[in-house]
Parts: C-alpha cells; sequence; structure tokens
C-alpha cells in the first residue's frame, strides 16, 4: 500500500484531491492532510508518507519550504502548481512529477499509479537539489540511464544523438549516456539552451561547434573532433545562428 499526506492550502482542493483519490485503482492510503509550511511540516514527520501531493503556494511560504526543512527526503513528491513558465522548465529539466491546476481525475490518478511503481527516495531527492538549482537560471538536467541517474550541467553536452527511442549524450569529458527518451523529446526540452537539431538524428550544443566543413554536402566539426552532419533544409538556419554568435 502507498501512503499520501495531501498538502494544500485550499480546504476545497484538498477535498477534490482525496475525493478523485478514492478512485484510484492501487491500493493506496491518504494518512494526512495539511495546509500550510508547519502542519505539511508536521504532518510529514508524524506519518512517514511514501507520497506527498504538494502545492507550491502556501499561505506562510512555499512547498520548497518544507522539503528544505529535511536533512534527508525520503518520499516522493508530485508537486501541484498553478502554470508559471519557469518553474515548469525547472520541473521538466529536473525529471520531477507535476500537475497543473486545475487538477483533473485522469493526470492524477495517472501521476498517482506512476509514482507507485518508481517510489525511489534517493532519485527524489538528486531531483530535487537538480531543481533547486535550475529554479533561478536553467544550468542542469537529471538523466537516467539502465545503471544511474545523473546530474548534468546543460553547458557539458557536446551533442546527442537519436538511437531509435534512445538517445546517447556526448558529453565533454568524454563520458556518454543512453537514455531511454527520444532525440525530439530533448531536442523540445534543449530548444531554448543553445542546443540545435542539425538533422533529424543529430542536435548539437552550439557553444561546441569547432568548425563547418563544406566539403561532402557539409558537415560540423565539434570540439571533441566528432563530425555532424546537417540536413539541407537545416544549413539556412544554422548559418543565422553563425552571424549571431
Amino acid at each position: 500500500m502507498t501512503s499520501i499526506v495531501v498538502i494544500d492550502d485550499e480546504p476545497k482542493a484538498r477535498d477534490t484531491i482525496i475525493n478523485i483519490l478514492a478512485l484510484c485503482p492501487i491500493d493506496i492510503s491518504v494518512v494526512g492532510e495539511a495546509k500550510d509550511v508547519q502542519s505539511g511540516y508536521d504532518i510529514i514527520l508524524k506519518k512517514k508518507p511514501d507520497l506527498v501531493l504538494l502545492d507550491i503556494n502556501l499561505p506562510d511560504g512555499t512547498g520548497f519550504d518544507i522539503l528544505k526543512k529535511f536533512d534527508k527526503i525520503r518520499f516522493k513528491i508530485i508537486f501541484i502548481t498553478a502554470h508559471e513558465e519557469h518553474a515548469i522548465k525547472a520541473f521538466k529539466f529536473s525529471a520531477l512529477d507535476y500537475i497543473l491546476k486545475p487538477v483533473t481525475a485522469g493526470e492524477l490518478i495517472g501521476a498517482i499509479e506512476k509514482a507507485a511503481e518508481t517510489i525511489n527516495k534517493e532519485e527524489t531527492e538528486i531531483k530535487f537539489s537538480a531543481f533547486l538549482s535550475n529554479l533561478d537560471r536553467i544550468k542542469k538536467i537529471v538523466l537516467r540511464t539502465a545503471e544511474s541517474i545523473h546530474i548534468i550541467s546543460i553547458e557539458d553536452i557536446i551533442r546527442c544523438e537519436a538511437d531509435v527511442n534512445y538517445t546517447t549524450f556526448y558529453l565533454k569529458n568524454g563520458e556518454k549516456l543512453l537514455v531511454s527518451k527520444t532525440l525530439k523529446e530533448y531536442a523540445e526540452l534543449l530548444k531554448h539552451s543553445g542546443f540545435y537539431r542539425t538533422h533529424q538524428s543529430h542536435l548539437v550544443n552550439l557553444d561546441h561547434i569547432s568548425r563547418y566543413d563544406k566539403m561532402e554536402g557539409g558537415h560540423l566539426v565539434m570540439i571533441d573532433e566528432s563530425i555532424v552532419p546537417v540536413s539541407t533544409r537545416k544549413k539556412e538556419q544554422l548559418f543565422k545562428f553563425f552571424e549571431n554568435m
């Protein structure tokens, strides 16, 4: 059974969440609820839940203030938030789970089922650490391989390459990381962080281009001497980037 604490400052919002949870097909139990930072911290200490549904805006602070009170985060978190562009971007880069208000039954139940399958306290702590570093400016991304969870500085990524439904990240230190997400997902995530998709299978960090060679149809040479193709329809936009660099 997965034990859950619900923290939201609005009684109606808590009631809505708890009523939706009653419809959840998996074995869960709501063991407590709270309305602010102090009561939220106290109920987590007392009940030691597996999962916390955490509103960000609380009357005496934020949900983050609750989490900062813990030396170790020993529970999984699903944040509940009103839309705020930078915060949402930080959640995505840090691979933390979040739900936008107003909460819908399908989205909440789906998130609960996913959380119940992957409850891992150490992983949550790593992701939250990355999230805090991204609040002011996006600097890091969480990458999960088959063996480990990595927090990587975006500036250390040279390029990414598609491998069917996987993506290989090539880093400045020579390391390669194979991640089970598509290049399309990372191209969307990184497009405002200085990355450009030169080809269906290639995404590059513009800061790590060494040169553009015109021979054989044209290709990029990266700082690690790797060669990246540039599709015909991508060349014009790429040259515009060069002009503005």
